[in-house]
């Protein structure tokens, strides 16, 4: 495997893995985020615990590794925390940080160092960066979710929201993202379909981010808000289609 990187901000780099056979023809990426701060690196994913060795590469070539400060993720599944335990080990001073559900019900047992939890709305500082995490339970799916919004720059670590198949090219775009999320909801289902989902979402789009980090496919530069609307609107639809 081979993880391309791609400085989508300043000291802000999107590491992507690009899978071909899922979903073939068209792929799919595996991305992490390295957001750089001038207290310590926070990666946001870890990646497949088979992938480590290609992203730990990867942030080789930017940062020492064993320097790596913060890991956060959206949720606890296989891609998003995969490698935790090898990060634990190869980077002393790292901590992993989620919120209350998320350590209370995996991360306590399943971290080899105790976590720090993270009240809904607490901001992380990393020095420059201000990584707010929010609660979002169930959505996209999974009780432990969550996001997480650096304020300084309006960028949304948005985790499975807005997945879409494909290479991941280019790693950031100003084109239509919540089209193709629409296709790979009909494709894959991963959704966990909720009354309050709307809700949650349309929370995340009062913050009015300026750039979607997305965890499957590209990045999205422009009106955040507006894409985060039109997700929550289409999944009122799904909801509404599935009631009797």
């Amino acid at each position: 495997m081979q993880t391309r990187i791609d400085e989508i901000g300043d000291g802000f780099y999107r590491l992507s893995t690009f899978v071909p056979e899922i979903a073939a023809p068209a792929g799919f990426t595996f991305n992490q985020f390295l957001i750089m701060g001038e207290e310590g690196a926070l990666l946001f994913h870890t990646g497949l615990r088979r992938m480590f060795p290609a992203v730990r590469e990867a942030v080789a070539r930017i940062m020492p590794p064993e320097r790596l400060r913060w890991i956060a993720f959206g949720h606890y599944e296989a891609d998003e925390c995969g490698a935790m335990n090898e990060w634990l080990a190869i980077a002393p001073r790292a901590e992993v940080a989620h919120g209350q559900i998320g350590c209370l019900v995996s991360l306590n047992d399943m971290a080899d160092r105790a976590p720090r939890i993270l009240a809904d709305g607490e901001v992380l500082d990393i020095g420059g960066r201000r990584l707010r995490y929010i609660d979002t339970p169930h959505v996209p799916h999974g009780w432990d979710a969550g996001v997480m919004f650096e304020e300084t720059t309006g960028t949304l670590l948005c985790g499975d929201l807005f997945t879409h198949a494909g290479d991941g090219r280019p790693a950031l775009t100003q084109s239509d993202i919540l089209g193709p999320s629409i296709a790979a909801e009909d494709l894959f289902g991963y959704s966990c379909l909720n009354p309050g989902m709307g809700r949650t979402i349309r929370r995340l789009a009062a913050l009015a981010p300026r750039t979607l980090a997305t965890m499957h496919g590209s990045s999205f530069a422009g009106d955040g808000a507006a894409a985060l609307e039109g997700l929550a609107a289409d999944y009122d639809r799904r909801l509404r289609a599935a009631m009797p």
